[in-house]
């Protein structure tokens, strides 16, 4: 039987609200669960993964150690085949690897009413915006386009793009904004853009949903004005909810009991975090 330690990984972590949210959810559903955090960088992650034992039972990591979890899994769900990133690892002879960023994406757009995004923009080229383009597709999007200061470095994302079924243009910036429905912003938190370059965006991006939330609103979402603005909580929440199912069950759709219950009290711990 897998023991009962959880930790999330990442660098930096001291900002992470995975334990609050994880501590809520097992106090709800009865279990005698420990969830702490840890910080990990990229050159530690194998050494630290070695030293477990069985008395744990997952890990949930974050930037930058996707890559080195997907890398350490021996299986991978299809979200994390997809984007190459794995955010949750199931403990045990052979470890599971998942990603529940993109279930979270997808979970938070319909919990706020997000339903068009057939033209889509995704800021930002990293793990979450691999996540962001696989949901969106998911969610019914035709051409996304993504934005990073690289472009060169972005790719790779029209390769995944073919995978998905889905036109795909990658571009920089300062590129002219054509009108989208939606807007998903994947860029750290804190991280400032040129006014010149935001006003067209909000102009024509449509809703926004930002994966930042601290601080909140964000320096992008403070300036929008092309539509509804939604916070990375919301997707916070429910990857968290989807980790929860896979440390309990071992699958990110196999729904809790009391689900409901263990939600709003995963939610009321966040907000009063």
């Amino acid at each position: 039987m897998r023991g009962n330690r959880l930790e999330v990984w990442g660098d930096p972590i001291a900002h992470s609200k995975s334990p609050v949210l994880h501590a809520a959810a097992y106090r709800a559903l009865g279990l005698d669960w420990h969830y702490g955090r840890r910080r990990v960088d990229a050159a530690g992650f194998a050494g630290a993964f070695a030293a477990l034992d069985d008395t744990w039972r997952g890990l949930s990591v974050t930037m930058p150690l996707k890559e080195a979890a997907f890398a350490a899994a021996a299986t991978r769900d299809r979200h994390a085949q997809f984007t190459g990133a794995v955010n949750t690892l199931l403990l045990g002879a052979e470890p599971a690897g998942f990603n529940t960023d993109v279930g979270g994406i997808l979970d938070a757009l319909a919990e706020n009413d997000i339903c068009t995004m057939s033209r889509t923009r995704i800021l930002g080229a990293g793990a979450t915006a691999a996540s962001a383009l696989v949901a969106t597709a998911e969610g019914g999007a035709e051409h996304v386009e993504i934005r990073a200061r690289r472009p060169e470095r972005a790719e790779l994302f029209r390769a995944l793009g073919e995978r998905l079924g889905i036109a795909v243009s990658v571009t920089g910036f300062d590129a002219p904004a054509t009108a989208v429905d939606l807007t998903v912003a994947t860029l750290p938190s804190g991280t400032m853009l040129d006014d010149r370059l935001v006003a067209p965006l909000s102009d024509a991006g449509g809703a926004l949903f930002d994966a930042a939330y601290a601080p909140w609103p964000s320096a992008l979402a403070s300036i929008w004005h092309g539509g509804q603005v939604t916070s990375g909580l919301a997707m916070l929440l429910h990857q968290a909810i989807r980790q929860v199912r896979v440390f309990v069950h071992g699958d990110p759709l196999h729904v809790l009991e009391n689900e409901h219950r263990v939600r709003d009290e995963m939610r009321s711990a966040l907000m009063g975090d």
